[in-house]
This record gives structure tokens, sequence and C-alpha cells, in this order.
């Protein structure tokens, strides 16, 4: 069929919108609440406006939602509908909040780009609804994320992407009217509720109105203080993650340049959360032989993901006696930068302050666990996600793109194996494990160390192992995405599982695609191929590429945890669950309460 946009015919297929032909043509109409990756067509935020002339007489529609006809005539720039879309902008704009320079998409704000694509000079409604209606909440109870209504443009973007990516169903349209807004379903505050805090919503929300709780002035008051001894250390993704934030390459590794801006902003030690990624392996691939071998409540999930954990907790706690006990990469380099750091290097415990920069928002969570802390004491002190750490940089000045890169300098901590880098990756972890496991169980490595069937973007991947005449084959399962996980969760719940392993990733892609990554406007997990194959290509090109040949971690296990799953071992490296289900979460502080801007 053909129609006819801005007097040029064009052809089309039936059911195919006027936005949709219009963008497949290279023409340009400004949109807010259309967001392709996730199909999303709400039609909420009317500023896609054109007008059409056909049968029917002419008139003013909105295009994402108006379907394209034989002979229609479309027309999306003439001074009419330049002032209409210019007005629907000033209203979206007189309804939030804006004190734009403490924003946290503060020059990475679609509203902005979308004023200025609209030729907005001056908003003439901007002192009408200068307060916002009341019930438009700013919450701050959860320990990873900030909700601020004020800046809400009721695109639904966030209730798409936790509905359908996620299959979390946390977030939901309350209030009436002007005063309506993105909330948490019957829970008091956004820590309560069934939010697992992933961070998926903070790459899709086109405003600051959910982000990451920043965490940069408490790193500064560390790195001020002359009391205080700052370890730093970063996840095996970040490497490839970075230099999207500075206009690099996606997937680059500058993992030199990591180590060296954080010494540039004054950390005292910098080491390799691969290292902490490796015990992790020695830890949950001698967990799961136990299970194996002893008849233990099979299959074992994977525990590293914090997403993950606080899905099972909250969504379906039966499913916890299936998760590994042992802690994340993140947890166990905490515990052993509070326990095992000082004493080889003659440091106070007390004075050490660990900050670890992560692609993940849950992780904030997880640092904040009561059962990741002794005596009261964080193991993890901070959690910067990637784009606060990109932030932090900026702050203090470090030109990221030029400075030269530098190694690791610390003997304890700091070597690593390709096994713990592919962590990064969906699939990753399961593939870590294989090659020790086989290692333990038959006393010989693992040929053909690339276990290709376990790799892949897929939402759910499966593959039959040989593990050797001691076990035989073994059916594993790797998903991402939680929609994935409670499928195979729900199997294992019925007795129905075919599989001894499965490792779950949150966030689809894994942490190369986390809720703390590079948020790029109108495009969703930005870059995921080019960062899994640089993490791939990085394994290969390592040394040594299974954690139980890393050299430290033998010290480790030889000097100070005598072996894997000892009683020590198992004390400072693994972890509890509880169910939170019914349970109300206890807030960042349970006596400040969400308020209203207007109270």
């Amino acid at each position: 069929m053909k129609a006819y946009i801005n007097n040029r015919e064009y052809e089309f297929e039936a059911n195919e919108s006027i936005l949709d032909v219009a963008r497949r043509n290279g023409i340009f109409i400004p949109s807010l609440c259309r967001f392709e990756p996730l199909h999303h067509k709400p039609a909420t935020c009317r500023v896609c406006l054109v007008q059409v002339t056909d049968e029917h007489g002419t008139r003013m529609v909105t295009s994402c939602d108006t379907p394209m006809k034989e002979g229609m005539r479309v027309d999306t720039f003439s001074k009419k509908v330049r002032d209409m879309q210019r007005t629907q902008v000033e209203m979206i704009l007189a309804d939030h909040n804006q004190d734009c320079a403490s924003c946290a998409r503060h020059g990475d704000c679609e509203l902005q780009d979308l004023s200025e694509a609209v030729g907005l000079r001056r908003n003439r409604f901007a002192s009408i609804l200068q307060k916002p209606a009341a019930g438009r909440l700013y919450d701050d109870s959860a320990h990873a994320m900030v909700r601020d209504m004020t800046k809400c443009i009721r695109c639904l973007r966030c209730v798409e992407v936790c509905r359908t990516v996620q299959g979390v169903s946390a977030l939901t349209v309350d209030g009436k009217g002007l005063g309506s807004f993105i909330g948490v379903g019957m829970a008091p505050d956004h820590c309560s509720s069934a939010c697992i805090q992933c961070g998926q919503c903070t790459l899709v929300c086109p405003t600051g109105a959910l982000a990451e709780r920043d965490q940069n002035d408490v790193v500064l008051d560390y790195l001020a203080s002359p009391d205080v001894t700052t370890v730093f250390s970063f996840a095996p993704s970040v490497r490839v993650l970075m230099g999207d934030e500075f206009g690099m390459a996606p997937g680059s590794n500058v993992e030199g340049k990591i180590v060296a801006a954080m010494r540039a902003i004054g950390a005292d030690i910098v080491i390799d959360t691969d290292f902490g990624a490796d015990v992790t392996i020695m830890e949950e691939g001698t967990e799961l032989l136990g299970r194996v071998t002893n008849g233990g409540v099979l299959p074992m999930f994977t525990s590293c993901c914090p997403g993950w954990i606080n899905y099972a907790e909250k969504h379906i706690p039966e499913i916890l006696p299936h998760l590994s006990t042992t802690r994340s990469p993140q947890g166990i380099q905490g515990a052993l930068s509070k326990s095992y750091l000082p004493k080889k290097m003659g440091i106070d415990p007390k004075r050490l302050k660990t900050i670890s920069v992560m692609p993940c928002i849950a992780k904030k969570d997880e640092a904040a666990r009561p059962q990741l802390a002794r005596d009261g004491v964080p193991d993890t002190d901070v959690v910067l996600s990637v784009r606060e750490f990109s932030r932090l940089l900026r702050r203090m000045g470090v030109d990221f793109s030029s400075i030269a890169p530098e190694p690791f300098d610390n003997p304890f901590m700091s070597a690593s194996t390709g096994a713990a880098v592919i962590f990064g990756t969906t699939g990753g972890v399961m593939e870590a494990a294989v090659r020790t496991v086989y290692a333990i169980l038959n006393g010989e490595e693992l040929s053909g160390i690339e276990a290709t069937p376990l790799r892949g973007l897929e939402g759910v991947r499966e593959a039959e192992l040989d593990l050797g005449p001691k076990v035989g084959k073994v059916k594993v399962a790797i998903c991402h995405g939680l929609r994935n996980a409670r499928i195979l969760a729900e199997q294992a719940l019925r007795g129905e599982s075919p599989y001894t392993f499965i490792e779950v990733m949150a966030c689809p892609g894994g942490c190369i695609d986390g809720g703390g990554t590079t948020r790029v406007k109108q495009k969703y997990h930005f870059g995921k191929e080019r960062r899994n194959q640089s993490l791939y290509a990085i394994d290969r090109s390592m040394p040594l590429r299974q954690s139980h040949n890393n050299p430290q971690v033998k010290l480790l296990y030889s000097d100070y945890l005598e072996a894997p799953n000892s009683e020590k071992a198992h004390h400072l490296l693994h972890t509890a669950y509880k169910n939170r289900k019914d349970v109300p979460s206890q807030s960042i502080d349970e006596n400040r309460r969400k308020l209203t801007l207007t109270e």
C-alpha cells in the first residue's frame, strides 16, 4: 500500500503505524514514551503528533498508535504540528520537577533532548503547576535505589520492563489525574515492596525519576580522611563497561585505566574482584560436588546474583534450599579484605573501608545484608555502580580516556584467571565451575577448555556435560532474566527438573547489561554482543584459565582457609537466606518515612 508523508509517497504494510513508517524511512517525529527495544507503544506522552488527511477529513493524531492507510497524507512538521508538539512538551515539563542541576540524569535526559527537538525556548506553564500534585513521592527507603516521582512523566517504560522482561511486576500506576505516579503496589515504601532492586527500570527511565542511590560523597569522605585506608575493587564485567561511559568503543578492555583512575583519586589499595570470583568457584564447585556425592538438595542454583537472591527470598522462598550458600565474588572479596588482607599487609582492619565498583545496583542491597557483616560492620562498605564511578571520576577531574593504564600492585588479592573474567556474562559462572569441578573429580584438566554449548545469549540454554567416570554425564541449565528463572525454579519445586546445576542472572545478558551500566537513550542492552565477545577474548588471552590454578588462591587456602568448604571457609565465605515473601523488609532507617514534597 502507498501513502504520503510530507508530500512524498511511501510504501507500507498493513497495520503499520504512521510512526513506524516514518522511522523506517528516516523521517523524524519526536516521541518520548515509545521505546522500540521493549516494543512499548503506550501513547501516553502525546508528543508524536502529526496532521493527517484522509476520507474523514483533516485532524491531529498521535502517530505511534494511528495506523497508516492507503492514500493518507501525513504532515509531520508544519507550523501547526510544531506548535502543538511544543505545547505538549510544555505541559509535560509543567508537571515535572525542573530542578535539573541536581538530577541523576543531568546532561543525559531524554526530556531535555525532547525539549530541544521541538524548539522549546520558554515554558509558558512553568508557574501554573510549579508544585507537584499531592502524593508524588520522594522515596529513599531502599538501600539501592531512589524513587523521585516529582520527575516521573508516566511513560510506563519502567512498568513494562519490570512486568514483561523481569516478570516481577513490582511497579504499578497509582493515583489519579495529575496525582498519578509509578508506585510499588500495596507496600508502604520501596524497601518493603516486591522490588528486587535489579535496576533494569533505571536503564529505561527517560528522566531521573528512578535512579541508583548515589554514594559518591561517602567515598570522598573516606578518601579525605587520614584515618581511613581505602580498598577499591571492581567486578569482572566492569573492565569492558567503563569505556562506554567515556565514548570508547563498546566492549573495550579498560582494566588498566580503571586501576590508574582509582589511584588518581587517592585509593590506597586496588585489588581485583576477579580474585573473589576464583574463590567463589572453589567454594561453589566443592559445594556442588558435596551435594552430588552425598545426596544433597538438587538442582543447585548459583548465588552470585543479588537480584536473583532477592527474587528468590521475596517471590519463591520455597526454592531457597536449592541455592548455593557460597557468597558472591563481592561478598567473598569484602570478607577477605577485612580479614585476610590486613593480616598479610599488617594493616589495622578497623581502619579499612572497602569500595566495590559493580555493574549492578542490587549489589548495594547485597552489601547491606546483615548476613554479610560481622559485629554489625559490613564487609563491603560502599558499592558504586558503573554510572556512579564515572560521575566520581568526572567530579575529581580524571581524564579517563587519556589516562595511562597501570597494573594491580597488591600481591595477595589481585591475581585472577580467565574463568573469573567470564563471570561477567551469562553462562560464565557455569563454564568456570565446570573447568574446576572436572579437574577436582578427575585429577586432570578438562580438554577443550571452552564449553561452547554453555555460551550464547538465548534466555534459557541447556547442555549435557561429561564430568568423568566418578559422576558421569549431568545436565545443566543457564538462564538470564527472572521470567526464565521462575520457570526453572517451579520445575525444580515440582520435582521435575532434569538438571544438576542451574546458573541464574537477573539481568538479561548477565552483568554485562546490569542495572548500573551505561544508559543509552532509546536503546536497551547496548553493546551486549561486543561486551560478551570481549570477555571471552580476555579469557583466551589469560595465561591461567582455571580458578584452581590461581597461585594466590592456592596461597589463600594453604595459608589461611585450609581447604575449600573447610569450617573456617564456610564461616567466612558462605551465607544464609530467609523468607521475605510476607515479611516487610527493614528500611534503611526505620524512623525515616517517605514524604511528599508538598508536606
